[in-house]
């Protein structure tokens, strides 16, 4: 499981891999369309913050253009938003996120970048905003994950996985706050926000994945005190997915087995994961939290990750 993730974005327990294939349906089960504010008892305040989100929803997706990282490009496209679809070393599968989107009438672009390059990182939102807009939304969903334990733990693949699944977030999210115009500290309406995608077993901890699960720790922590440092401006927020989409070296027998190891009896699905960032994207009063979905995965305590419980 070494192939670069930034075309993924979910490590073991969230189900991405980091190799193509098995890539996530683009059809999405979410229905926030507009501010949620705006459905109870809304104000002028309220539709004119709605209204203005609605003209200008641009959103820049790590890793759009595989697996659970399509199906995020494809569902903010479905509700309206325009998308621009980062990716590493997938751009035939970039661009026909890309031709996807344009054929639903919204407008999309294709930005390469090596998540372990701060200064190619740092072009993404000036790209974004150049070809779209600026993004009201950046959705941190590419990670690479590698095996590793205690046993084997080094500098090389910590500082490499560090980089790529903390610091392209920190970067990000810097950029993106500067680039939001300081109106933003009285007008809601001009507000960005940031989504980082986390993994359930931050909740629901084991030993295994070590290098992997002290990055995601580490952007956990890091989503909390972005959200103090950076707002009124900008809100962040995190979403922690469970088992998802067959990873690694998982059979369909051993996944779909290991899917049913939750409270629910199925973790989480693509669409679940678009419905959420949707309404992560779009809850104005939400900061500094983070959603978990995953169909109680984290509820159930095991030994070691679930992939490795279930013959994989």
């Amino acid at each position: 499981m070494s192939a670069i993730g930034a075309t993924s974005g979910i490590g073991p327990s969230g189900g991405a891999s980091n190799a193509a294939g098995h890539d996530a349906p683009r059809t999405a089960q979410g229905k926030l369309t507009s501010d949620p504010a705006s459905n109870v008892n809304p104000s002028s305040e309220s539709h004119a913050h709605s209204s203005a989100r609605a003209a200008a929803r641009v959103i820049l997706v790590t890793g759009g253009a595989r697996r659970i990282g399509r199906a995020f490009s494809l569902g903010f496209a479905e509700h309206g938003w325009d998308v621009a679809v980062h990716y590493g070393d997938s751009q035939a599968e970039a661009d026909e996120v890309v031709e996807q989107i344009r054929a639903m009438g919204r407008r999309a672009v294709a930005l390469h970048a090596d998540l372990a390059n701060e200064a190619q990182v740092a072009r993404l939102v000036p790209d974004c905003a150049a070809a779209l807009g600026l993004p009201a939304c950046v959705l941190n969903n590419a990670s690479r994950f590698e095996e590793d334990t205690a046993r084997d733990v080094g500098y090389a693949r910590l500082q490499h996985l560090m980089a790529i699944n903390v610091g392209a977030p920190l970067v990000l999210a810097r950029m993106l706050w500067e680039a939001t115009p300081e109106a933003a500290l009285q007008d809601e309406s001009l507000r960005t926000c940031v989504i980082n995608v986390l993994d359930q077993k931050l909740y629901n901890m084991n030993p295994d994945y070590l290098s992997y699960t002290l990055t995601k720790a580490a952007l956990q922590n890091a989503t909390v005190a972005l959200a103090q440092a950076l707002a009124p401006k900008m809100r962040v927020v995190g979403l922690a997915p469970g088992l998802t989409l067959q990873s690694g070296d998982q059979t369909p027998e051993s996944f779909t087995a290991a899917h049913k190891v939750t409270p629910l009896g199925r973790a989480s699905r693509p669409a679940d994961l678009v419905e959420a960032a949707l309404y992560l994207a779009q809850a104005s009063g939400v900061t500094g939290s983070t959603l978990v979905v995953d169909g109680g995965q984290h509820l159930v305590p095991l030994p070691r990750d679930v992939m490795f419980l279930t013959g994989a």
